[in-house]
């Protein structure tokens, strides 16, 4: 069993943490007490991924639920599947972390992140097999930016070979609940290319825009928000969790996604995604699974992938599908499309396939892609990070906090490598990865003319003597 152990941080980390294993018990068939009344074997095959099994039968979730104040523990105890956690698992502090990074990095979060340490190092020592971490949280707030990237930081630390895998909710200027959502972002990010193996780059201005031209909700609340994103993260997760035709795992998800180290930031999406008054009308094939899957309104980002261009992509498939069909949807995706797909990565799209749908589903897909486009999201948290460091806006806050002025422009700069990183991989071309290789073999062509010269002469020698 190849064991994650769930971190979620902060009020929306809690929000869409607490939805995500609402949607795993229920497809495991685990009921608000943590027993189990499902009615398939298959439910319980692999169940060890992320619950632990307590006395009485009992399945409790393998998660750390964290915030620097108690009102969002409070009201996930207080929700239909807060009796699912154990007492200890719940970890807060009393003062919040007041949309301040420096609060949740160096102050509140740096008191608190001993014992949130603690209950780490037990659920990883309960494991036979640890696979990896996987956290939920915030970058717009304190405490799922500060505090998470700080746990993040010292987790990477005490298990440098485990994977980390982290779903983040980047600000938008649309949905926007603080002013210095782009400092936190920008302090964030400088974190997450070290100390992350993939981000899955969630944004609530896309999750709005689904709702309302997709969904056609007319006043999407956060719960419709958080449905959409444990929807991703389930499926997402599926491999893991069940058995199936192809399987896969975190670490095979990096070593297929993340050619470059530094470019592991990736476009998540889901289909089918249909109004619900729409559902019984529909019947989705393969092809139009993999049709909507592509379609940039399902990208749950704010950026278009039609900008750039896809290093790699994996679509996880759900439900009984021949493996013939998906393999074939695939070839004729990457036909179709061939101008989006960098050219020197060959078949750079990988499949999975789970054979348990969702609930209430047939067939679903979810998509996790690795476009150059997604610098659009970090350019946009750089322009508006440099409007107010420009005028040194807000920063006494961070100051105040123990946080050095240099970190600033160390972060600013990070995000800007990144951008220009990006930036030169999609423009790379054929012609510049193999013209390097053409260019050394002249060289390489007169050492090997020298070395048969010289035997020439050698051999001329002996003849005279």
């Amino acid at each position: 069993m190849r064991e994650i152990v769930h971190i979620q941080v902060g009020q929306a980390g809690n929000q869409v943490g607490s939805k995500f294993w609402e949607d795993v018990c229920i497809e495991h068939g685990i009921n608000k007490n943590g027993e189990y009344d499902g009615d398939s074997e298959l439910q319980l095959e692999r169940i060890g991924v992320y619950f632990n099994q307590a006395g009485g039968g009992r399945y409790v979730p393998r998660s750390i639920l964290v915030d620097l104040e108690q009102g969002t523990m409070d009201s996930v105890k207080s929700g239909p599947y807060g009796k699912l956690f154990k007492p200890n698992s719940f970890v807060h502090g009393t003062s919040g972390g007041a949309n301040n990074w420096a609060k949740g990095y160096y102050t509140e979060g740096a008191e608190l992140v001993e014992s949130i340490l603690e209950q780490v190092r037990k659920e990883a020592e309960n494991c036979d097999c640890l696979q990896g971490f996987q956290m939920v949280h915030s970058l717009g707030g304190g405490t799922g930016s500060g505090l998470g990237t700080l746990i993040l930081s010292r987790i990477r630390e005490e298990f440098p070979d485990r994977m980390i895998a982290a779903f983040s909710i980047i600000p938008s200027r649309k949905v926007s609940d603080a002013v210095v959502e782009p400092y936190n972002a920008t302090l964030s990010i400088h974190q997450l290319v070290d100390n992350a193996d993939h981000v899955m780059c969630i944004d609530n201005e896309a999750l709005y825009d689904i709702c309302n031209n997709t969904l056609k909700l007319s006043n999407p609340t956060y719960p419709d928000l958080n449905h959409l994103v444990s929807l991703v993260m389930s499926g997402i997760t599926c491999c893991l969790r069940f058995p199936g035709q192809l399987n896969s795992d975190l670490r095979k998800l990096a070593v297929n996604l993340i050619p470059f180290p530094r470019l592991h930031f990736f476009f998540v999406g889901f289909a089918p995604l249909t109004r619900r008054d729409s559902v019984g009308y529909t019947s989705m094939s393969i092809a139009e699974l993999t049709q909507q899957m592509f379609s940039p309104k399902n990208m749950m980002a704010a950026a278009d992938p039609s900008l750039g261009k896809y290093l790699t992509a994996s679509a996880m498939f759900r439900g009984r599908i021949p493996t013939k069909e998906v393999d074939d949807n695939m070839l004729s995706l990457l036909n179709k499309n061939r101008g989006q797909f960098i050219e020197w990565i060959p078949n750079n799209i990988k499949s999975t396939i789970c054979d348990i749908p969702p609930k209430g589903l047939k067939q679903s897909v979810a998509f996790v892609g690795n476009s150059t486009s997604i610098q659009e999201l970090f350019k946009r948290i750089g322009d508006q990070f440099s409007k107010m460091y420009k005028r040194k806006a807000f920063i006494h806050w961070y100051l105040n906090e123990g946080l050095d002025e240099s970190e600033f422009v160390e972060s600013q700069n990070n995000m800007n490598d990144l951008v220009m990183e990006y930036q030169q991989y999609q423009d790379a071309t054929l012609d510049d990865v193999f013209g390097e290789a053409d260019d050394s073999e002249p060289e390489q062509k007169s050492d090997a003319d020298e070395q048969v010269q010289s035997g020439e002469d050698s051999a001329q020698e002996d003849d005279d003597n």
